[in-house]
């Protein structure tokens, strides 16, 4: 295929991916929106005003910069995941497959989706703070490096995952029993200074706590972890996803249900 035919090819499931997500808006973005303005009102305001300050802000601010990446992570994975699961099941993908279509094209296709969702959502949970505490930007960079690499990251994983699976029932084993712990163990709702030596050095094994400090180093300028080492993981996650990713899709061998 020539560039612009895998241009076509890529854009053209994009285009399908943004259209499902703004059609469907009232399951892909409403309810992520109230969940975190609940999380808002309930740890930031009833819970916030009796811890006071955490990481030297007021503990409302300091768990805004956690709550999108929440969010990021839990749409951009099940955007992806749930998307290439039903073009498996309805066997859709299969004529993607004898097709002339670059496998790059359908990965990053799909994945498309799941950043655009996560980016989305992340601008939506945002504008929802700013009415409970003020939010900013430190770091600029920092900021958008974080939540467009986490987003393509999960989006990598959600696509990881929509190929293993069999059943409507796999789909929800790893969200429910993987990402849920570590996104909450994650330092979403507290510093890692509050944590014993032990559980400090236990939560250096869970990626998702580089994710959640980076962001937050962007937004407040405070984190518990080295950013750049954090940013550097990122970007090495993605890859290593993207690369195991293309095989499983090149391979083929686990499209059929």
């Amino acid at each position: 295929m020539t560039w612009s035919q895998k241009w076509i090819a890529f854009s053209t499931i994009m285009y399908k991916e943004l259209r499902r997500i703004l059609r469907i808006w009232p399951q892909t973005l409403l309810p992520p929106v109230i969940t975190m303005t609940l999380y808002f009102i309930i740890f930031g305001k009833m819970i916030g005003s009796r811890v006071g300050e955490m990481g030297g802000v007021p503990y409302m601010q300091f768990i805004v910069p956690g709550l999108i990446m929440m969010a990021v992570i839990t749409n951009s994975y099940s955007n992806v995941m749930s998307s290439f699961f039903s073009a498996k099941f309805h066997a859709s993908i299969e004529e993607m497959l004898v097709s002339p279509i670059s496998k790059h094209a359908i990965l990053m296709g799909y994945v498309s989706g799941g950043i655009f969702r996560g980016l989305i959502i992340a601008i939506i949970v945002s504008i929802v703070a700013l009415f409970f505490t003020q939010l900013g930007v430190v770091h600029l960079f920092v900021t958008i490096f974080t939540v467009l690499g986490t987003s393509i990251l999960f989006s990598l994983g959600g696509f990881i995952n929509a190929m293993f699976a069999r059943s409507f029932d796999d789909i929800s084993i790893v969200p429910s029993f993987v990402l849920t712990p570590l996104t909450y163990l994650g330092g979403v709702f507290y510093s890692m200074e509050n944590l014993s030596p032990f559980w400090q050095k236990l939560s250096l094994f869970n990626p998702i706590v580089y994710m959640v400090n980076s962001f937050r180093y962007g937004i407040l300028g405070h984190s518990d972890v080295n950013v750049w080492y954090s940013m550097v993981a990122i970007f090495a996650f993605c890859a290593v996803l993207y690369v195991i990713a293309y095989r499983f899709l090149q391979d083929g061998s686990r499209i059929r249900l």
